[in-house]
């Protein structure tokens, strides 16, 4: 089929083609559907419904005045967490953690995947959609991978050689790059991928040739078109199931890994019809957009087009989960909302993510399940690798979690906030390429290290001090606590078996 995929995929997203029969899905299958929805380098304070009803007071410090109805009633909807761990605030790193349910140094991502390193997703894990597809789920992928090993396997028109002789022997990006088939695939039958920052001109991989001008899995299209309302249409395309994309007698699985609104940020790489809400007088108010006590205006000067970034993103969501309703399959779909990490956003002068402050690490998390949970704010503070065996969980799979996951199920706290408390997690890992941590919602705790040495340990005390304004320094700290702090990081990297236990790093003064 090889129509004109950029208009045939922009129609996609705000019409409605015929439907065909997919009532019978919820009649046949009592497993639910499952959509994670994973936008890149989404804050949690740009949720819309943290402004609302007073429900700031369930974050630390203020929101950000975004405008993101379609999430909102998600969470309005669902239950939302605000208290979730990306527990090493990259994307390979967190794209690992939630496949597999294992940390960094066990499932082989330890850092973000590029050509400088040979950082991957081990190919023989036992991921999340490996085992849905083993019971009996369609699976599909849409979006953003980034977590196979960035090689030179590419001829010069970008088409996978999958060798280095000639005529491959190129890259296609520098960091993330196609997943060929097999393996590293992890299950997800149908896939659409793409790749690159650029918003406006992804470069997209799919074994479905309707999506890419006709061309063959392995080949290289580039349709120059926002990469989150493209992606929306073909998920939408997939829903309609006109073209039998999958088996409507089986429950889907879908994952959808939005680029923006990761950098860059910049008229070129926004979709520019959201953009005039933040900047109304022709010259942005950064005094009106950034809100956090601890934010400079200098440094996050690009507000404007992150925030409208975001806003893009919650309408094209919107039009998939309106697909999703006129269907019917909403009520019979459980749907996941989170980010693989923060972004700092001009908070401490800084700008992305990877650090140990809590506008990069703490994620927003909101999960939908008519009928099954009520709407609430759940402070649960879940790790990344407990996404997976939760969800298992919720759904009855608890015997399917495979043994080599290190993330703990917590599906009844999901299902019911008032479980016994004494069993929650009490506290979270930290990850950083020259860091560890401990975060237990009141203190962060974290050990830096430089060339080999530790160099300085502090505390904040995200109570008192909800914008992290005050580092205490090691020599500040309450013994008590400090021992306290210091037991706890130290269960975490045994128990999540990170190297700097393995390699009894800094032994005297942990004293492993």
């Amino acid at each position: 089929m090889k129509e004109n995929t950029l208009k045939r995929f922009s129609y996609l997203t705000v019409a409605s083609l015929p439907l065909i029969g997919n009532a019978a899905i919820t009649k046949e299958n009592s497993m639910p559907n499952i959509v994670i929805i994973c936008p890149d380098q989404f804050r949690q304070e740009s949720l819309g419904f943290w402004s609302k009803n007073n429900n700031n007071k369930y974050i630390q410090g203020k929101a950000d005045p975004v405008v993101t109805p379609t999430l909102d009633k998600l969470a309005s909807e669902g239950v939302v967490f605000n208290r979730v761990m990306s527990n090493f605030p990259l994307s390979s790193p967190f794209r690992g953690m939630l496949l597999s349910g294992m940390y960094p140094d066990k499932n082989g991502i330890t850092g973000n995947c590029h050509k400088s390193n040979t950082s991957a997703l081990d190919s023989n894990a036992v991921c999340l959609s490996d085992v849905l597809l083993n019971s009996g789920y369609e699976t599909a992928y849409f979006g953003k991978c980034h977590w196979v090993r960035t090689e030179p396997l590419f001829d010069t028109n970008g088409t996978y050689i999958g060798t280095t002789d000639k005529p491959g022997g190129n890259y296609i990006n520098a960091y993330d790059t196609y997943v060929p088939v097999g393996k590293n695939r992890h299950g997800y039958k149908y896939f659409f991928q793409t790749l690159r920052d650029t918003h406006k001109d992804p470069l997209v991989y799919s074994n479905d040739p309707a999506t890419v001008n006709g061309l063959k899995d392995g080949q290289q299209y580039q349709p120059k078109m926002f990469s989150a309302e493209l992606e929306s249409g073909v998920l939408i395309d997939y829903l309609q199931n006109n073209r039998n994309q999958r088996d409507r007698k089986k429950p889907f699985f879908i994952t959808w890994s939005l680029n923006p609104p990761h950098n860059p940020w910049n008229e070129k790489n926004t979709d520019m019809k959201f953009f005039p809400q933040y900047n109304q007088t022709g010259k942005p108010d950064l005094n009106k957009l950034l809100l956090r006590q601890n934010a400079d205006s200098t440094v996050g000067n690009y507000a404007p087009y992150y925030f409208a970034n975001v806003s893009a993103v919650d309408y094209y969501i919107g039009q998939v989960l309106d697909e999703l309703k006129k269907q019917g399959l909403d009520k019979n779909t459980i749907i996941i909302f989170c980010s693989d990490h923060g972004e700092m956003l001009g908070s401490h002068g800084l700008t992305g993510k990877n650090t140990p402050e809590i506008e990069a690490f703490n994620i927003p998390f909101i999960v939908k399940w008519d009928g099954k949970l009520k709407h609430s704010v759940n402070d649960l503070m879940l790790s990344t690798p407990d996404i997976m065996p939760t969800l298992l969980g919720l759904i009855g799979l608890d015997s399917k979690i495979p043994t080599s996951v290190q993330g703990k199920n917590y599906k009844s706290f999901v299902s019911n906030p008032t479980s016994n408390s004494a069993k929650k997690p009490k506290s979270a890992l930290y990850i950083g390429y020259h860091a560890r941590g401990v975060y237990t919602g009141r203190y962060t705790f974290v050990v830096n290290e430089e060339k080999g040495k530790l160099a300085d340990v502090f505390l904040w005390d995200n109570v008192k001090d909800p914008y992290q304004l005050n580092k205490i320094p090691e020599s500040k700290i309450e013994p008590k606590l400090l021992h306290s702090l210091k037991s706890e990081l130290i269960r975490l990297l045994k128990s999540t078996e990170d190297k700097w236990y393995t390699q009894k790093m800094f032994n005297q003064y942990f004293n492993y």
